[in-house]
């Protein structure tokens, strides 16, 4: 695992290692990676070199003494707000000011776009992808028009910071790298994949607490099988997401 990043060590650190999707992390709580990315999947991915985890130090770019990162916000009100010159500076020395198709930087936002599974595939695409974890109440816009920065959200709720959201886009994107998953049609199969929710999932014992696993996937007719699992999606996508229903029906004109 990776430690923290300062502004020398940037300017030293190489770009990227071959083969390896990067992701660099500019946060004011660099001890908060990786977390659970170090575990299970990710983290024997991250092990094997199919992905890297950078964290870089916001607060080594702050003002004076104490090394302030933000003020009060202009015009008043609550809350703190990270300033444009303190993050700029991170951003630079990061050296993460590239092609924004190959490499986009992203900021977590409560007002920014729905991160989902076609967010997940085309950061999946990339070289890499900077993530800016906000903090207090956000960050001075003028960084974020200036550097055309991307902006994503997990929901429509707000937490205190970015970095567990950060956790749970990186999670979600590099399950989709080559190699990552041990059988590649599990990400085919899996929700929001073909616009619908997944299908239910049995395994043994055959029969648990007077409930038995559905005849049809004991069959051995695959035919049966693919055709129960794509009504059950159906049935599933139609009771709970009425809006990815919509969606998916108007694509099937």
């Amino acid at each position: 695992m990776r430690a923290s990043l300062k502004p020398r060590d940037l300017m030293e650190e190489t770009r990227e290692v071959k083969g390896a999707w990067v992701v660099k992390i500019i946060t004011l709580f660099p001890d908060a990676f990786p977390g659970v990315l170090g575990l299970s999947l990710t983290g024997k991915a991250m092990d094997l070199g199919l992905w890297r985890l950078e964290t870089i130090d916001l607060r080594a770019f702050g003002e004076g003494k104490h090394l302030n990162v933000d003020d009060t916000p202009a015009g008043g009100g609550a809350g703190m707000v990270l300033r444009a010159d303190v993050v700029d500076r991170a951003l630079k020395s990061a050296e993460v000011l590239k092609d924004r198709r190959r490499w986009p930087t992203i900021y977590l936002s409560p007002r920014g776009k729905p991160f989902d599974q076609a967010t997940a595939q085309r950061l999946a695409a990339c070289d890499g992808v900077t993530l800016l974890c906000g903090r207090f109440e956000g960050v001075d816009q003028r960084l974020l028009d200036c550097h055309e920065i991307e902006e994503l959200s997990l929901g429509d709720f707000v937490m205190t910071g970015g970095e567990i959201a950060a956790q749970a886009m990186i999670d979600g994107t590099v399950r989709l790298l080559p190699g990552v998953l041990g059988n590649a049609a599990s990400a085919v199969e899996e929700s929001f994949s073909n616009g619908l929710l997944e299908h239910p999932q049995f395994t043994r014992p055959q029969v648990w607490e007077g409930r038995e696993i559905p005849s049809v996937l004991t069959s051995g007719n695959h035919a049966e099988i693919a055709k129960w699992r794509q009504a059950q999606s159906e049935q599933i996508t139609a009771q709970r997401r009425p809006d990815l229903w919509a969606e998916y029906q108007a694509r099937k004109g």
